[in-house]
């Protein structure tokens, strides 16, 4: 019995080494190309009262509950939502935009987890519109890098992320005609 304990505390050390090794931060980065200049992209992104018309979670949950805080669009803007449990709950505020180019987000969520990160939209002239690159990036706490081992941040965030690039596609394309 003693020794089924030493091993079982052996490997629950090294699990623990293991986990604390990982990376401190997370990165989700997926980028599209929309067919349209670059300020008809940022009208849609700059303005949260749009992205209900594009948002992967807007979809999974149409009784989410959205309030608008602050000016309608650009820095100081902000979105909270509470929804099911698959869109959970929190905020977003725009703390820099620039017209054309980049707005970034700080994130607050509240559930299903409590975490803190910045989202991140660049916008890149490109010979047919606009390359579009949208990124995600936080900190990775000990329950989070354990978390990690079992699910992948990239694969569960980068599928709605190139969701939302095809919808945030065909919005924009919808309102330039």
């Amino acid at each position: 019995m003693l020794t089924v304990l030493i091993v079982l505390l052996v490997l629950l050390a090294g699990l623990a080494v293991v986990v604390a090794r990982r990376p401190d931060t997370f990165h989700v980065e997926r980028s599209a190309l929309i067919e349209a200049p670059p300020v008809a992209v940022f009208a849609q992104i700059n303005d949260f009262h749009a992205w209900h018309q594009w948002s992967p979670w807007a979809r999974r949950d149409p009784a989410m509950r959205v309030e608008y805080l602050g000016p309608p669009t650009g820095e100081g803007a902000k979105y909270r939502w509470a929804g099911n449990k698959e869109v959970g709950a929190g905020s977003a505020t725009i703390v820099l935009s620039r017209p054309g180019e980049l707005v970034r987000m700080q994130l607050e969520y509240l559930k299903p987890f409590r975490m803190s990160s910045v989202a991140e939209f660049q916008l890149h002239p490109a010979d047919a519109g606009t390359r579009v690159v949208w990124t995600l990036d936080g900190p990775s706490n000990f329950v989070s890098k354990a978390m990690g081992l079992v699910f992948n941040m990239d694969k569960m965030v980068g599928g709605d992320f190139e969701l939302g690039l095809q919808q945030l596609r065909e919005r924009v394309a919808t309102t330039q005609h």
